[in-house]
Formats: C-alpha cells, sequence, structure tokens
C-alpha cells in the first residue's frame, strides 16, 4: 500500500496496522534465528570438528522447523574461500519474505521518499542476486555483522526496522497498563502485565535521566507478548512470551558479559537458560554480531507466573549503562570485581547508574588524589593499596551515596566530599603496616597446615593428593611473593614501611621453604616411598605438626603487635612475649626432630632416592623453623619501636 493510499484510507488502515505490527514482531524473531544460523553455519564450516551450539530452543521459540535449520548449519563446509550451504536458496526465500513482513508496517507509515523505502527495496534486490548455494565471506558480513559505521547491512537494517516498530507500537497501544503500552489482551492478560509493571516500576527510577524501559504488550494467537526496549542501543532488547504457565524470555545483547550479568540476575526467579550464551558464542562472526540467550521459566500456576514476571521486571534497570560502568569500575579493582560490585549494588536495589551520573570514576579519582601525601601515587590502583574486600566495600557504598544524593535532589558536589571522607576513612582502617603482615602469615600458616594435614593422612602414598598439595601450595607461595612486592613498593615511598618490607622479606623465607616441602612431598609420591614405614611417616609428621604450631603462635603475635603502644595492657605485651617464645621453643624443639629424623630414615630407608627425598624433606621442615624464628625476631623489634621500647 503507497503513502496516499494509506492517508485514504486512514480507518481501515489504523485497523489493520496492529495486525501487521502483530507480524512483524514475529518476523524480527524468525530473522534473528536466521541471521544466528548463518553465523553458526559460518562457524561450523570453519572448525567442523568443534560441537555445533544448540539453537533447538530459539528456533522452536520463533515458531520454526527444528531440524530443516539445525540440518542447514551442520552440512555448511568451506569450498573455494567461500560458505557453501546447499539450502541457502530456500533459507534466503524465508529471509526475503520476513524481511517484508516486517518491514511493511514502517513502510506503510513512511513517506516513500525516505530512507527504508530505499535501504528494504535495496536489500530486497541484493538478496534476490544471491547465488543458489554459496555466499562470500563479504556478503556473509553484509547480512549479519551490527557494527555502526561499517557500512549497511540485513542485521542493521532488521535493528532499525525493530526500533520503528516498537515506537509503532506504542502510538498504537490501545490502552496503558501502569506505563505499558497494550492492545488486544484477553482478561487474563491484564494482571501478568501489571505484575511485570510492578517490578519494572519499583526499580525504574534508579535509571535516573537515562532513556529507556519503554514496555509495550499484546496477544498471539496463544501467547501474551512483552517488549521492553531498555536502553537507545539498537540490539538491546528484551521478548517475554506467556503461553499459560510457561513463561519464554528472549534476550539480546551486543556485549555477552552484560549477558552473563542478566543470567545471574535471574536466577533467584527460576531462569533455565540455554542458547548462544552456554556454548561460545563468541566464536561466531568474531564476536562482533549481538549474542542472544533464552531462558525458561516453569511456574506452577498463575501466581507463580506473576511473581516471576516481576521480578524480571524489577531486574532490567540493572543492565542500563552497564558496560560502561563495569569498565569504570575496572580502573579500581579486577573485571570479576568489578562485576560482583554490580551484582551487589543490583541486589541492594541501589544500581550504578547514579553513580555514573554524578562523575562516576572521577568522584573515586579525586578522593584518591586528596587522600594525603603517600597514600597513592599514579598509575595505583585502589583495590592494590587497600585491599580488595575494603575496595568493594568502599566502592559499593559510594554507589548508594550517589543513589541516595539523588533522590533526595542533592547536588554531586555532596557525594564527592562524602566519597573523599569514605575513602579517607578506608586508608585510614588499612594504612597499619600489621594488616599486611598478618595476610602473608595467614599464607605460611595455610601451608605449614597443608603440609602437616598432608603428612599426617598419607598424601605421599597418593600421586594425585600429592600434586593438588603442590599446586596449592605454590598458589599460595606466589600470593604472599605479591604481598612482598607490595611491601617494598610501599616502603619505597613510606619509609616507615621500610621494617615492614624487611619483616615481610624474612617471613617469605618461611613460605618458601614449606612450599618446597609440598613439592617433595610430590617427588615421594612420584615412587620413592621404598623403605618408608610407620616410624618415618610419624616422625615426619611431628616435624610438620611443630612448624605449624609455630606458625600459628606467630600469626598470634602479629594480632597482639598491632594493639601494643602507649596505652596497650601489661597482658598484651605478656601475651606478645609468651606467643614470640614459643616460636623460639619450636625452633628448638625442630632441631631435635630433626636428628630424630635423621636416625630413623637411615634405619629405615636404603634406597638412595627414596633417602634423599626424606632426608630433604625433614630438613626443609627444619629450615621452615629456623626462617619462623629470624621472623619472629624481627616482629619483636618492630613491636618494641612501635610501642616506644628501646633496647
Amino acid at each position: 500500500m503507497q503513502k496516499t493510499q494509506a492517508v485514504a484510507s486512514l480507518g481501515q488502515h489504523r485497523l489493520m496496522l496492529p495486525a501487521w505490527v502483530k507480524a512483524a514482531l514475529s518476523a524480527n524473531d524468525r530473522l534473528k534465528v536466521y541471521l544466528t544460523v548463518l553465523q553458526s553455519a559460518s562457524s561450523h564450516a570453519s572448525h567442523p570438528h568443534r560441537a555445533m551450539p544448540d539453537l533447538s530452543k530459539e528456533i522452536a521459540a520463533a515458531g520454526l522447523n527444528t531440524v530443516w535449520l539445525h540440518d542447514l548449519a551442520a552440512v555448511a563446509r568451506r569450498v573455494d574461500e567461500d560458505l557453501f550451504i546447499p539450502d541457502l536458496t530456500r533459507l534466503i526465500k524465508c529471509i526475503e519474505e520476513d524481511l517484508a513482513t516486517m518491514a511493511r508496517p514502517v513502510l506503510e507509515t513512511t513517506p516513500q521518499a525516505e530512507e527504508p523505502h530505499r535501504r528494504v527495496q535495496h536489500r530486497l534486490e541484493w538478496l534476490g542476486a544471491l547465488a543458489r548455494d554459496r555466499l562470500s565471506d563479504q556478503q556473509l558480513e553484509e547480512l549479519t555483522h551490527g557494527r555502526r559505521g561499517e557500512g549497511d547491512s540485513l542485521h542493521l537494517l532488521v535493528m532499525d526496522l525493530h526500533k520503528k516498530i516498537n515506537k509503532l507500537a506504542g502510538e498504537l497501544a490501545s490502552e496503558v497498563i501502569a506505563g505499558a503500552n497494550v492492545w488486544e489482551l484477553q482478561p487474563q492478560d491484564r494482571p501478568r502485565v501489571a505484575a511485570f509493571m510492578r517490578g519494572l516500576n519499583r526499580t525504574s527510577g534508579l535509571k535516573f535521566d537515562h532513556p529507556g524501559l519503554d514496555t509495550a504488550a499484546t496477544r498471539d494467537g496463544e501467547r501474551l507478548l512483552i517488549q521492553n526496549d531498555i536502553g537507545t542501543n539498537d540490539a538491546h532488547v528484551l521478548v517475554i512470551q506467556v503461553a499459560g504457565h510457561a513463561i519464554t524470555l528472549t534476550y539480546s545483547d551486543l556485549h555477552r558479559v552484560r549477558l552473563e550479568f542478566f543470567q545471574l540476575l535471574l536466577q533467584p526467579f527460576g531462569a533455565q537458560w540455554s542458547g548462544l550464551e552456554s556454548h561460545s558464542n563468541a566464536e561466531l562472526n568474531q564476536g562482533a554480531a549481538y549474542s542472544v540467550g533464552t531462558a525458561q521459566f516453569d511456574c506452577a500456576d498463575d501466581a507463580a507466573v506473576e511473581t516471576a514476571l516481576e521480578g524480571i521486571g524489577s531486574r532490567i534497570v540493572f543492565l542500563i549503562d552497564w558496560n560502561r560502568a563495569r569498565k569504570r569500575l575496572q580502573a579500581f579493582v579486577e573485571k570479576v570485581d568489578a562485576i560482583a560490585i554490580l551484582a551487589e549494588v543490583a541486589r541492594l536495589d541501589i544500581g550504578h547508574r547514579a553513580w555514573l551520573q554524578v562523575g562516576g570514576e572521577r568522584l573515586v579519582f579525586a578522593a584518591m588524589q586528596a587522600a594525603g601525601e603517600g597514600a597513592f601515587r599514579i598509575g595505583d590502583r585502589l583495590d592494590e593499596v587497600i585491599g580488595a574486600a575494603d575496595a568493594h566495600a568502599f566502592l559499593v557504598a559510594v554507589m548508594r551515596l550517589a543513589c541516595d544524593a539523588l533522590r533526595r535532589g542533592q547536588p554531586a558536589a555532596l557525594v564527592a566530599d562524602e566519597t573523599r571522607m569514605l575513602l579517607a576513612q578506608h586508608v585510614r582502617q588499612r594504612s597499619s603496616e600489621f594488616d599486611l603482615l598478618a595476610e602473608h602469615a595467614s599464607y605460611c600458616q595455610a601451608l605449614a597446615q597443608a603440609v602437616s594435614d598432608g603428612l599426617a593422612h598419607g598424601a605421599e602414598r597418593s600421586g594425585k593428593a600429592a600434586a593438588e598439595l603442590a599446586a596449592r601450595s605454590k598458589a599460595w607461595e606466589r600470593k604472599a611473593d605479591h604481598l612482598v612486592m607490595q611491601a617494598r613498593e610501599k616502603a619505597e615511598r613510606q619509609p616507615r614501611w621500610r621494617p615492614v618490607a624487611r619483616l615481610v622479606e624474612q617471613s617469605d623465607d618461611v613460605a618458601d621453604a614449606l612450599e618446597e616441602a609440598a613439592f617433595l612431598i610430590s617427588l615421594i609420591a612420584d615412587h620413592h616411598l621404598k623403605g618408608w614405614d610407620d616410624h618415618v611417616r610419624k616422625v615426619l609428621a611431628r616435624l610438620a605438626a611443630t612448624v605449624l604450631q609455630a606458625t600459628q603462635d606467630q600469626v598470634k603475635a602479629l594480632a597482639i603487635a598491632r594493639t601494643l603502644g602507649g596505652n596497650s595492657e601489661a597482658v598484651d605485651n605478656d601475651a606478645f612475649l609468651r606467643a614470640t617464645w614459643r616460636v623460639l621453643q619450636a625452633e628448638r624443639q625442630c632441631d631435635a626432630l630433626l636428628r630424630d629424623a635423621r636416625r630413623v630414615i637411615l634405619g629405615a630407608v636404603h634406597d638412595a632416592p627414596s633417602l634423599m627425598l626424606a632426608n630433604d624433606l625433614a630438613a626443609t621442615l627444619e629450615l621452615a623453623s629456623d626462617r619462623l624464628l629470624v621472623a619472629a625476631y624481627a616482629l619483636r623489634d618492630l613491636a618494641f619501636d612501635k610501642a616506644g621500647v628501646r633496647g
């Protein structure tokens, strides 16, 4: 129908337009599946030995023939650098028909001279001229790529048409339910739309001045359809189908990591996900195209359906600007921690949009700059200075401050001031050098515990158990090394850290010795147990247990040392001295146990490799006790200096 004809028969046009829009939305679902199948075919042809993603639920949700489309992708192969697809003609015909169906409501309401007519006509002619059974890489790109600024494509055309159709749907609405534009609903649909909007409206204010979250709903046969545009991104769309007590949610996103985050958000509401996100879809189209995920909610009754819909609606706002917030947070914490922070502020119904709106990362950088001389240097990351846990708590608190301030209409400058004060508190709490020492000592204790437990439970008799012990110990020893590097970096800019750096370097000798002991156990487990008996095992186990007790006493001494000072009680001083004295006693006991161990080992083990390794293990455990003694004396000096004791 031409534009002039549409105007001439406006009444009939308005009656027909809802049906065209409904058909266009269904065609959009099918077109997205066709493009995904093409991407899957390309990936399979390039890597035929890799497992193909299971698209059956996505295909079925769009009302298509699962077997045909799956087989189309499965038989694709590369021929003369082209993508060969035997049934390509059928697929292109389907694409042409659904593109025409999808474009119809847009073209019927747009003047003939405007862009959509030209783009649709060009793409239909281009599709008609394609070869019957093969696509070049350039043609595949023109079908599937979704990158703005790199030329037009069918994918981009579909996204643009979808955007216009959503706008049309809003204009066509015959009713508004809690802000959702709806038409042609049945009585049972209204409470379900209301439930979705109840959740959406409860949290939608957290987007603040960002556009998005427009919702439309209609009925298509046996299904209630609910659509939400989320934000302004072309490919960022959510479609919900409700049939009986089953909910099917289809979500598209340019960022796979955000799709995975949405999966996490919907777990509490019973979402069962399938589709590309769980089948390495990053390989499809070189990771440039949008990702699509499908979730199924199987509900027991109407009340459960409404509860799930309300939960889904309440989580959508936390997707707006999510990737931007994640990237900003990664200036201060690791990627996994940034995602954990965003998950927590979503759980707390705080969100990240307020933080971005009042300054985002600039707030934190300004607070770091104002924290005082020596607290932060250029290039320092927040979690490396105050610790990952404190950085997480601080950033969540800042997002809460921003959210509360915007809700109350308070200025961004107030949030900046509160952020500086909050960071100053965290820096003061973390400024104690004993925090780093205590963390390092805890790794030494964990290493000693692992070695002691390994010998007590016969890890040397199991290659697997011994290998796991060695790997676990190596990981802890590396983390302890990282703390040594932190202490050295702090000592370079803050003189008060220099004795701490020396102490942690001495303590690291303990970690090195214990990690070496775990490694020796793994060597012994590699068929070097000849001559070992209960006496050998028991004497080595006693040696390891004594070292463990010494590491525990060192941890206690550190805990007490942080409280020592001018106002400390005499009982604290005594407790500190007793703990360090027990480390000294342990070293003397280990000296004696080493001699006992050598006597027992020489009497029982006659195989040269087994003898050497058993003796090395005993000597290494005794070496750990020696290094603990050195660290204990250094700790005494540091604690006495802190308490103002000279001697």
